[in-house]
């Protein structure tokens, strides 16, 4: 988690161990899921280990000597986590490997429904909740908002990789076709890229708002642990759309600092709440 989800292993620091171990879990599958996605090879073969996984959780495959799993199963002995929920990251992922684009925002929400709402659905099963069908959707929510802001932040690494998650009803609507030329440079006049990825980002932070809602119906640690999570995107969010041209030249990102401060005000929040 530490090496490889910096933003997320913040909040997870805030959890008991039992909950650490068991969302560490939750991860490393998603991980291994999300890598599969992004490796080399041919999409073929990509797509029957992606299947492999699906099999591995659905029992028709063994899974004895494979450690992620053990551990997975044990805490989903512990936890009512949702292990079907891996189902839709796989599909989602796959989406990704067939090289899957997106004609309008409704589209795209139902990638990142799989992709990362799923994520939050898996989380949930660790943290709990009074009322769990009501705090589903919210942590859906949730997910939704951290993929968009993941696809901002990522947009030029994924242009480079031939992927274009922004939907075509709005690059149309903006006039944007996200072509780069040899040097890997947006060739869309910088003014209109600007307006649309103010633009997403304003949809982003109307689904933080309301994934935002979930924070109330968890546990203080669970809750700040979450917070944390969010924060650190919305973080991200905010300064990618304070200046659009630099977040589309490099990657945007948090130092150490701002992310434990991050870190130490939702923990704050959380014991006076």
């Amino acid at each position: 988690m530490r090496s490889q989800a910096r933003n997320f292993s913040y909040g997870l620091r805030l959890l008991p161990a039992p909950k650490r171990r068991a969302l560490s879990a939750v991860y490393a599958l998603a991980r291994r899921i999300d890598d599969i996605a992004d490796g080399d090879g041919p999409a073929g073969r990509r797509l029957a280990r992606l299947s492999a996984v699906r099999g591995m959780l659905d029992g028709t495959a063994p899974a004895r000597h494979d450690l992620v799993l053990v551990a997975l199963l044990d805490a989903a002995r512990r936890y009512p986590i949702p292990l079907a929920a891996f189902g839709d990251l796989v599909d989602g992922c796959a989406a990704d490997v067939r090289g899957s684009t997106y004609a309008t925002f409704d589209d795209l929400v139902g990638y990142c429904r799989c992709v990362a709402g799923s994520i939050g659905r898996l989380s949930l099963g660790v943290f709990g909740a009074d009322d769990v069908e009501t705090a589903r959707p919210l942590a859906d929510a949730l997910g939704v908002a951290l993929q968009i802001t993941n696809i901002l932040r990522d947009l030029r690494e994924d242009r480079m990789a031939k992927r274009v998650y922004l939907p075509a009803q709005d690059l149309e609507r903006f006039g944007c076709t996200l072509d780069v030329d040899a040097y890997g440079r947006f060739s869309d006049p910088p003014e209109r890229l600007a307006e649309l990825v103010r633009f997403e980002a304003d949809r982003a932070r109307d689904w933080f708002a309301t994934g935002m809602r979930l924070l109330p119906m968890l546990d203080a640690r669970s809750a700040a642990c979450t917070a944390t999570m969010a924060g650190i995107y919305r973080c991200l969010l905010d300064r990618i759309a304070a200046d659009p041209a630099r977040a589309l030249a490099a990657r945007v990102s948090l130092t150490t600092r701002e992310k434990s401060v991050v870190a130490l005000r939702a923990l704050a929040q959380a014991g006076r709440g």
